[in-house]
């Protein structure tokens, strides 16, 4: 049988990181320990993070890898692969990246190119996704975006309907507390905190979780339905009383949680939805019980109902640094077990539907896929 990693069998494969955010400092740690990946270089946009060691910037031990702040260093290195895990996209990191040869799989608000191609365009008018693609044409690279959710989160919902005969509908939720996902500007942007009965919020909610359309538009590729609309369905619940989580202030009547969902419909009937239920404390109205999981429904014949849990190791701190900590993990690893197959895949935009299975699997501690 031929290998099908032939251009990295036998060797590790030299990752340049972009980005030491919440995800991105969790991810240092988790290249140093993966058996596949060797971490090369690390590019930093704030001025006083670089030529610091990595694992200092992580809060672990000294990796011998100093941070560096040009995307020149970023080609110089010659990696095989940048992971981009900024909280938005620097797509003319992207460009310089790509055209140099060198792949990048990144966690920042791309799954298909949907959302970004429709809300983001830029000034002399192109699609970022016609940008991406004539870089990955002129460099013979590969460009993929993923994460747990959107991301990961599809990829199980579709495999649920594998054995599914008469597909009616297919459902995948996030019910989860999010009060551990200590980045403001995220909320700040959600409208999280900011009064409830101003309809603007509903908008702000909807801007700023666009990306999750994309989810929808993946399940319908990978199901092979044509979608008609993805529409945005919301409610939100405002905060019964003033909420202090230390890092974030909830006033009485502000944005505390939300119930809202991504819809892709044909001919007007509901056919894929992402839906998301986000409880930033549980003191609102209304108020959801939110079941800390990924839920997967298929309707069809027969009926598939299957929740996917993620819960701490022994020994875990019960601590929201922890919580987050885990969080952060599960965003950045598809990305990170992605890598090898993704070198190895054609050149251009790769989405998940394009990716061998084992592009979805993880490693045995010490056990290499090469």
């Amino acid at each position: 049988m031929a290998d099908p990693y032939p251009s990295t069998s036998g060797r590790r494969v030299r990752v340049f990181q972009v980005a030491t955010g919440n995800v991105g400092r969790e991810m240092i740690g988790r290249i140093q320990a993966h058996p596949d990946l060797e971490l090369v270089g690390l590019h930093c946009y704030t001025p006083d993070k670089i030529g610091r060691d990595a694992g200092e910037l992580a809060g672990l031990d000294p990796v011998g890898v100093l941070a560096t702040g040009t995307v020149e260093e970023i080609v110089d290195a010659q990696p095989d692969v940048v992971t981009f895990h900024g909280v938005w996209p620097d797509v003319e990191l992207y460009e310089r990246v790509l055209e140099a040869g060198i792949d990048v799989v990144t966690t920042a608000d791309f799954i298909t190119g949907h959302h970004r191609d429709a809300n983001h365009r830029l000034a002399d008018g192109r699609t970022e996704s016609a940008v991406i693609a004539a870089a990955c044409e002129r460099g013979g690279s590969t460009f993929y975006g993923t994460g747990m959710n959107p991301g990961l989160a599809q990829i199980l919902t579709i495999v649920h309907s594998a054995d599914v005969a008469d597909i009616e509908k297919v459902t995948c939720i996030e019910s989860v507390d999010v009060s551990c996902h200590h980045s403001v500007d995220t909320w700040v942007n959600c409208g999280f905190g900011f009064p409830a009965d101003d309809p603007e919020q509903v908008r702000k909610l909807e801007l700023g979780c666009r990306v999750f359309g994309d989810g929808v538009h993946l399940m319908a590729d990978a199901l092979g339905i044509e979608l008609d609309t993805v529409d945005f369905e919301c409610e939100l619940g405002a905060c019964t009383e003033d909420v202090d989580l230390g890092w974030y202030q909830l006033p009485k009547g502000s944005v505390g949680a939300a119930k809202f969902a991504y819809v892709g419909k044909v001919a007007g009937v509901p056919r894929v939805e992402l839906g998301l239920e986000w409880q930033m404390t549980p003191h609102t109205s209304p108020k959801w019980d939110v079941q800390g999981c990924y839920i997967t429904r298929i309707d069809g014949d027969p009926i598939i109902y299957s929740k996917h849990m993620i819960i701490p190791r022994p020994g875990t701190p019960f601590d929201a640094e922890a919580f987050a900590s885990i969080g952060m993990t599960v965003t950045g690893m598809p990305a990170l077990n992605a890598i090898r197959a993704v070198v190895e895949a054609a050149p251009g935009i790769v989405t998940s539907a394009d990716l061998p299975l084992r592009a979805f699997a993880g490693r045995f501690a010490g056990h290499s896929a090469s």
